[in-house]
């Protein structure tokens, strides 16, 4: 879940089943108490309606929490870009990174590192349609070393400079919830 709607969308699922939820975020939803095998089966039916998961295997789940976390981080956050987010996530999730990266990667296909590049990307191309600030000022706040270093990896990742792509694509962004 990525947005406000998508949250309500969750949310209005378990009311309409009288499990009101304690606290619904982004890829979580708080219960007062487990759901039964009945309510697990109707809920999980109601969500794939509406293009989401009920989520019960534990290395799942821990996956979903990286992608949150890290989709927070770089899209929803003014926090300071220029961490490491190894440390951030094993502190995050209390798992040892190596494990996590391993386990990211037999389940998504592609590395922490690169998922992380995808999200700067998609986080850029935001930049770029908004039309307000410079590829130096979008270098600068999304903490690149350099607008080249920014433009060789937006590059890298599509194919096209940030310029050619304002110039040519400026709408088509991925959903974050693809990526």
């Amino acid at each position: 879940m990525v947005c406000p709607r998508c949250i309500q969308a969750v949310r209005t699922i378990f009311v309409e089943f009288q499990i009101p939820p304690v606290e619904v975020y982004l890829g979580e939803v708080w219960l007062e108490k487990e759901l039964n095998e009945d309510q697990r089966l109707q809920i999980s039916k109601k969500l794939e309606n509406i293009g989401f998961e009920l989520l019960d295997d534990s290395k799942k789940q821990t996956i979903e929490k990286i992608k949150t976390l890290l989709l927070n981080l770089i899209h929803h956050s003014d926090t300071e870009l220029h961490i490491n987010y190894s440390l951030f996530l094993s502190e995050a999730i209390g798992k040892d990174y190596r494990y996590l990266s391993t386990l990211f990667s037999s389940f998504t296909g592609i590395t922490i590192e690169k998922y992380i590049i995808k999200l700067r990307v998609e986080r850029i191309k935001e930049y770029i349609s908004y039309d307000e600030l410079s590829i130096s000022e979008i270098a600068y706040k999304m903490h690149y070393s350099s607008p080249a270093h920014l433009s060789r990896q937006f590059r890298q990742a599509c194919g096209l400079s940030p310029i050619e792509y304002k110039k040519q694509f400026q709408n088509s962004r991925k959903p974050l919830d693809s990526l």
